[in-house]
């Protein structure tokens, strides 16, 4: 399993109720659920993904994030996950409301377009980048808001929102001590663990 995901196993406590947004092929949800016992949920529109989850024995429900999470509850998880597919959503303003309103946490990864490879790549090409953690070209990338880490904390603030603990790691998902120091310059994922509005 990624060693970011190993990261989120830490932030969750045992027998919590997790919903996983995006969660691909279940990976997380299956560690958890061996591991941690929870009970847990995945929402995802691919049906490969899906056949995969459910032959792991992970609950998964199809469906497009884009669409909201309406069909949730206030408060119905304990813990609300979004690996990797914020920076995917139409509108990942309105999403992070949404994960608050039905988690009372949530746990938010996203790679930096504020990375010092990308910064170069356009400065020097002049041309959107390509890196080891944005790995698609303009044309055929499922990113539609990427964003610095700079960004996502200034909606974080504007949002009154707690940031509970946050963890930067390298393109190989470990952290370093230079990341802690020049996040923005030189992590390329970010894991945000956030609490409701203050």
């Amino acid at each position: 399993m990624r060693p970011d995901l190993e990261i989120i196993t830490d932030l969750v406590n045992p027998g919590a109720r997790v919903l996983d947004l995006g969660c691909g092929t279940g990976d997380l949800l299956a560690h958890l659920a061996q591991n941690k016992q929870i009970n847990g949920y995945g929402l995802d529109v691919d049906r490969d993904n899906i056949t995969t989850c459910l032959a792991k024995g992970v609950n998964v429900v199809e469906q497009n994030l884009d669409e909201g999470l309406a069909n949730f509850e206030d408060a119905s998880f304990d813990m609300v996950v979004m690996a990797e597919t914020l920076q995917s959503v139409r509108h990942p303003d309105l999403m992070l409301d949404e994960m608050l309103r039905i988690g009372e946490e949530c746990i938010v990864t996203f790679p930096n377009f504020g990375h010092w490879r990308c910064r170069a790549q356009l400065l020097m090409r002049g041309r959107m980048p390509v890196a080891r953690h944005l790995p698609h070209t303009w044309f055929e990338t499922p990113n539609i808001h990427l964003c610095t880490f700079r960004d996502f904390e200034n909606l974080v603030r504007d949002k009154r929102l707690e940031i509970i603990q946050r963890f930067v790691v390298n393109a190989h998902y470990h952290p370093r001590p230079l990341l802690n120091q020049f996040p923005n310059l030189f992590g390329t994922v970010a894991i945000y663990r956030l609490g409701k509005p203050t």
